[in-house]
């Protein structure tokens, strides 16, 4: 039976970090994402229930901090009405902010182009681009009429679970389509810095952590027929190109899958012919699409009771 693998974070020093990441690969872990800033790493995460101590205690004689990180392994769409600038900035960039503390991977995305909410969503690429990720957050305002009568509609067609932050303080069930929604995170004209603000923030993780718990439950009823981490440890072993790539998490993990930061044209058959120890191919076990996401590849994995088998 494959161990458990819990996500933490680890900050610390860059000086011997190495000696973290050489005990995780002893272990069994994955490193899902490693950024350094001048004197300071920081340091993303899968590490085996039984082993976290040992990972703690070595983090602690390094003075670093080690600490549980529940949204490691998800990829989440931070969504506005518009890009202008009474919708996009500050709060929805400090919602994307804070899911990333929790080890979440955010893309942005503005939906209207110039008319706002009459033309928001109107493209069905857009609906696409939001679908492949694994959660939706919306960025909602602060208007009550706008959030519970008209913005609801922006949330049709998006099968992921969907997260609605507002400022108003409303139930879930005052937002049509909505599966989540949490209040006090409306439009202002400054960062979200007030002890209030943060806190709304930290309901946010909480929420959207729940969310997250119940998607691995269901997936753990089928489980997935590899680990999207194993998928990723081939991709940096057998395609080595893919270390060339200046983008931020050049391979970013979902819970079903993985977005690989590689043009589909030129790389598909490379990650389709990923082998693993079995013998066995990646497109035996996963499907493989252009992403709508600058044409890059996108991963989704196949459930153990489809391929018959998991490695």
């Amino acid at each position: 039976m494959a161990a458990v693998l819990e996500p933490y974070i680890y900050e610390g020093g860059i000086h011997k970090h190495t000696l973290i990441t050489e005990l995780l690969e002893d272990l069994g872990g994955y490193l899902i994402q490693k950024v350094p800033a001048a004197t300071e790493v920081t340091l993303t995460m899968l590490i085996p229930r039984d082993d976290v101590h040992l990972i703690d205690e070595l983090g602690k004689k390094l003075l670093g901090k080690l600490t549980k990180a529940p949204l490691t392994g998800t990829e989440i769409a931070v969504v506005s009405p518009t890009l202008a600038s009474h919708h996009l900035p500050h709060s929805a960039c400090d919602v994307a902010e804070h899911l990333r503390r929790d080890g979440a991977n955010t893309n942005m995305i503005g939906l209207a182009r110039g008319m706002g909410r009459r033309v928001a969503l109107s493209a069905d690429y857009e609906r696409k681009l939001i679908n492949e990720h694994d959660i939706a957050v919306f960025s909602f305002g602060t208007f009550s009429d706008c959030i519970k009568n008209k913005k609801p509609k922006l949330l049709e067609g998006v099968k992921i679970p969907k997260v609605v932050t507002g400022g108003p303080d409303l139930k879930t069930e005052d937002v049509a389509n909505a599966d989540v929604y949490v209040g006090n995170i409306g439009r202002v004209a400054h960062r979200l810095r007030k002890s209030d603000e943060l806190s709304s923030l930290d309901i946010m993780n909480q929420k959207v952590g729940e969310v997250v718990e119940g998607m691995r439950e269901e997936i753990a009823k089928d489980p997935l027929a590899v680990l999207p981490p194993r998928v990723m440890k081939e991709i940096h072993e057998q395609v080595p190109q893919i270390e060339d790539v200046l983008s931020p998490a050049p391979i970013t993990l979902q819970l079903d899958g993985l977005r690989v930061k590689l043009p589909y044209e030129e790389f598909h058959k490379k990650i389709e012919d990923l082998e693993f120890d079995e013998g066995i191919k990646l497109s035996d076990l996963a499907r493989i699409t252009p992403s709508k996401m600058k044409n890059y590849i996108l991963v989704k994995i196949k459930r153990e009771s489809e391929v018959g088998f998991a490695i």
